[in-house]
């Protein structure tokens, strides 16, 4: 059995994730630390979301594997805001709203089903066909800078910048609540929650996560701030808000009783990208204006 759940015995000490890629040969390492990441692996009957944990002889594991996604990402004609591309990569001003790649209840109307029909399919490969060209992402309600690559070479190359923190990465969001400090630095570990698989929470045995912020301006029900990433894990701006205090206004998810003051998703805006294009050298910087909800938003605090 594979698609379902799969009991494995464990005979020998090894990495939890080294130890289900030896058993099921179908599916890659790397597929397999996203399932222990999304909670769908159980050792002895307990969730464990760390791919190097160590199982011991007498383990049983257990892993669900979901049945995939059809598969065919089909090329749609939607309008892209663009702002720069070459023959390697697109960067694009997505706006709130839009998921980036097809998944479960999204199976298109997606920045990907665009940027198939815009690149006429030209998009690397590397992350799969419900993935083409996605080397990094931003989430549904979150709006602005985001870059797409168009082959192979480019992909690992970006991708490779991206992990030695060579990408710099603005946003701006509106929390609740006032921040006294002008700027700070959030350093603190983020892993899956184990309350709520859906959120991302800082604990001991998370990935190294670093944020850096800066207030623009103080509201009565708010702040506004410049956030500067150095990591980039998922919902690493919306998880540490939340951890000093003040998650991110309008946020669904992690401030689900809050007054969303008209929002339709959480506040928070890739601003800018900045970096050194890998194949010519030239210094590249893109920045956005802020969206129609971002301003309606400050114009609605201003008025408190």
């Amino acid at each position: 059995m594979v698609n379902g759940i799969n009991e494995l015995h464990v005979s020998e000490v090894m990495r939890l994730d080294v130890f289900i890629s030896s058993r099921i040969d179908s599916y890659t390492r790397s597929y397999f630390t996203g399932l222990i990441n999304d909670g769908k692996v159980l050792v002895n009957g307990k969730t464990v979301t760390k791919a190097g944990f160590k199982v011991s002889p007498g383990d049983t594991v257990t892993v669900d594997i979901p049945e995939p996604l059809n598969t065919e990402t089909k090329p749609q004609d939607i309008p892209l805001d663009i702002l720069y591309e070459d023959e390697d990569l697109i960067i694009i001003n997505k706006p709130q709203g839009m998921v980036v790649h097809p998944g479960a209840g999204h199976h298109d109307g997606t920045l990907v089903n665009a940027l198939l029909k815009h690149c006429d399919g030209k998009l690397s490969d590397i992350n799969g066909v419900i993935r083409p060209g996605i080397v990094h992402r931003i989430d549904k309600d979150t709006s602005g800078v985001m870059m797409a690559v168009k082959n192979n070479e480019m992909h690992v190359k970006i991708s490779d910048m991206l992990s030695r923190h060579e990408i710099e990465r603005t946003y701006r969001t509106v929390v609740y609540g006032i921040i006294s400090e002008d700027s700070g630095t959030i350093d603190a570990p983020i892993g899956r929650s184990s309350k709520d698989r859906r959120r991302m929470t800082v604990v001991t045995e998370g990935k190294p996560s670093v944020t850096h912020f800066e207030v623009i301006e103080r509201y009565r029900e708010g702040t506004d701030l410049r956030v500067v990433l150095e990591t980039g894990r998922t919902h690493q701006i919306r998880a540490h808000m939340t951890y000093i205090g003040h998650p991110v206004m309008g946020d669904p998810l992690y401030a689900p009783k809050r007054n969303t003051f008209g929002l339709e998703g959480q506040c928070l805006h890739s601003k800018s990208i900045r970096f050194t294009h890998p194949r010519t050298g030239e210094e590249l910087y893109f920045e956005t204006e802020l969206p129609e909800y971002y301003v309606k938003l400050i114009e609605g605090l201003t008025s408190l």
